[in-house]
């Protein structure tokens, strides 16, 4: 079995990494992830990218990365909220794993460790939200998140249908 690693990337490690982000985003929107993607057009997916890096500079969001034999295979973001009334709660986005790494207990590994970093970092709650009825939905519930709710045709599927999105939480203790 292939070692996976797994590490927290600096803005300038991101930039580095750009094109193996880009190839795990684009692998999961070619299988039809609800990710905010309705197409596998290169040029949105790598602006998504240049964002995010951008974030992690100013210190906005932080960025853990899976790896199987040095190329990155899994992704999770976490974003903290820039508002005075937020600065409590944290936001889990794009856990994707490469198509070709599932089944590994990558995707429950990053989400435990976003978790960890968010409580690291003084968050006590964390929130996402998933396309209702994913894959994705079980693996939070297995975790411990919470349904807070589900939005009817909230987003457009790569097949152009609206579909309902499920809004979870989590309470963390900070600083443990």
């Amino acid at each position: 079995m292939t070692t996976i690693t797994y590490s927290l990337l600096t803005a300038e490690e991101a930039a580095k990494g750009q094109d193996e982000l880009y190839n795990v985003l684009s692998a999961c929107v070619a299988l039809g992830a609800s990710i905010g993607f309705v197409s596998n057009e290169p040029a949105p997916m790598k602006q998504f990218w240049t964002g995010v890096i951008a974030s992690l500079a100013s210190g906005e969001k932080r960025l853990l990365v899976a790896r199987r034999q040095q190329e990155i295979v899994g992704t999770v973001i976490v974003e903290f909220c820039g508002k005075p009334n937020g600065s409590h709660r944290a936001e889990i986005a794009k856990l994707l794993v490469h198509p070709d790494a599932r089944r590994q207990g990558i995707a429950r590994e990053l989400l435990g460790r976003a978790e960890r970093l968010a409580e690291q970092e003084g968050k006590t709650l964390l929130v996402l939200d998933t396309r209702s009825g994913d894959a994705a939905e079980q693996l939070y519930l297995a975790q411990g998140w919470q349904v807070c709710g589900q939005i009817p045709y909230f987003a457009l599927s790569t097949r152009g249908e609206a579909e309902a999105t499920t809004v979870m939480y989590k309470r963390v203790t900070a600083g443990v």
